[in-house]
């Protein structure tokens, strides 16, 4: 991992305020792995001192090619969501411990929430020869992302919305608790808005089934320096800190103290 400078090849709208950027980043794209992120310096404003951080959405290492998906929020990723075509970034990356897969997997259930479907889109890129089912929950319709592409690795894609406008309305834990009654899979993977994590978390240790879920924190320096998206993890019995930036994103859902 070190600084490198890369091309915005495209970036644009998917979404209600969610931009999709595709970068020119051949060592990101070769070491990459669903889970992973990037973290960004914001170009042209010399007060925004910190990097954002921003999920890995997909990786082509044929093309050198890296999507990255985020949602507009504050100042830097308004900035960001501007950027033009062959503009030059300053990137980190790829950054964290991402999602792993035991040998002898066959099927994986991912959920994703909001922002947290844009790194669970990897994974099926990376293992879409595994029976995959789907769990999307997203606000609304206008602010849905990227379903084609989940439906073209899953076996399944539900998909759940809190107005209903979309697929169910209510929360897509609802549905996979329905699923789970009839169907179990090897290992959930899942990204997502703490209330759904949390709600995750307790279905998994429910049906006593390995769950990886990666956590969305602010970051500083994303190394590991400047200890500010520490979390609380469970070790030994009792409890310890662990950095989300380098020791996660991703834990196993039963490690992490989540409340």
């Amino acid at each position: 991992m070190k600084m490198q400078k890369v091309k915005v090849l495209k970036n644009h709208k998917i979404a209600d305020n969610l931009f999709k950027m595709t970068l020119f980043a051949p060592q990101i794209s070769y070491s990459a792995y669903p889970g992973q992120f990037v973290h960004i310096k914001i170009p042209r404003d010399k007060s925004l001192l910190l990097r954002r951080p921003i999920s890995i959405n997909g990786a082509y290492p044929e093309e050198g090619r890296v999507d990255l998906v985020f949602q507009v929020v504050g100042k830097g990723t308004q900035i960001l969501s501007k950027v033009e075509k062959d503009t030059d970034l300053d990137v980190l990356g790829p950054l964290g411990r991402g999602f792993w897969i035991q040998q002898g997997t066959k099927r994986i259930f991912i959920v994703g929430g909001g922002c947290g479907v844009a790194p669970i889109r990897f994974i099926g890129q990376k293992w879409g020869n595994l029976d995959i089912t789907s769990f999307l929950g997203f606000r609304s319709k206008s602010v849905a992302y990227q379903i084609r592409d989940f439906e073209n690795f899953s076996t399944n894609v539900y998909i759940a919305t809190d107005d209903g406008s979309l697929g169910y309305k209510g929360s897509i834990i609802s549905l996979l608790k329905e699923k789970l009654c009839v169907e179990r899979p090897d290992v959930i993977l899942s990204c997502g808005p703490l209330p759904m994590l949390k709600a995750l978390r307790r279905e998994a240790l429910d049906h006593d089934i390995p769950c990886q879920i990666s956590l969305e924190e602010r970051m500083g320096c994303g190394v590991g320096g400047c200890l500010v998206c520490s979390c609380a993890v469970i070790s030994n019995e009792h409890w310890d800190y662990k950095k989300v930036c380098t020791d996660g994103p991703v834990f196993w859902s039963k490690e992490v103290l989540l409340d």
